[in-house]
């Protein structure tokens, strides 16, 4: 599996769906889609909340 490839897609999805939420926050006026931020962040800086918390989204270690 190449990890590289999933790593890429998500921090792309990431970005967009957090820029997503911040539009429809814009557009109906509802402060709760302006919690795309996180996402958004998330994607920016290439960090993930929810892959620290259950280690599933880890790149295996390179084999010396």
């Amino acid at each position: 599996m190449n990890y590289n490839k999933i790593r890429r897609f998500c921090r792309k999805f990431r970005i967009v769906i957090g820029v997503a939420l911040i539009g429809v926050g814009f557009y109906t006026g509802i402060a709760w889609f302006y919690l795309g931020i996180i996402p958004l962040i998330a994607g920016l800086v290439d960090f993930c909340p929810l892959c620290m918390i259950t280690k599933k989204c880890d790149l295996p270690e390179e084999k010396k």
